[in-house]
């Protein structure tokens, strides 16, 4: 038998309010640059349907260009993996992360609510880092 993953025990209106009045919620749409109520929307059918896979769109560039994007190269996309390999992104912390409370956090000596205090950041030498980058593909498009 296979298991059943568990459903909302609540009624979805009181849910719906709920999300919708969370400030994590709020944060997390605007993270991703959605609208509120088809954010809460979203998670409801996954809470509702948790067997629901996520879909993931594979599109032609050509279509991406009628639909009004206007997408990378394959060389573009080449040169931002290699970069990322090499830490030129400059990167942080996912824009979810910060709050606008960080710096009174930090004064008042209270933990982190992410989990990663106290951990280092993973040093590599030279030689290893040079022994990785052998495996990152360079050219452009000709590759498969």
């Amino acid at each position: 038998m296979s298991e059943q993953k568990p459903r909302l025990k609540r009624p979805v209106e009181n849910v719906r309010a709920e999300l919708l009045a969370d400030p994590d919620t709020q944060r997390i749409a605007k993270s991703l640059d959605m609208e509120l109520e088809a954010y809460v929307e979203l998670v409801l059918d996954y809470a509702q349907n948790p067997d629901k896979e996520p879909t993931l769109i594979v599109a032609p560039d050509e279509e991406l260009r009628a639909a009004g994007y206007n997408p990378p190269s394959t060389q573009d996309v080449a040169n931002f993996f290699i970069a990322a390999a090499n830490g030129e992104l400059g990167i942080g912390p996912p824009k979810s992360y910060y709050t606008g409370f960080e710096a009174a956090q930090d004064a008042s000596n209270k933990p982190s609510l992410r989990g990663d205090e106290g951990q280092e950041q993973v040093t590599v030498d030279e030689e290893t880092s040079q022994k990785l980058r052998k495996h990152v593909p360079k050219g452009g498009g000709e590759r498969a």
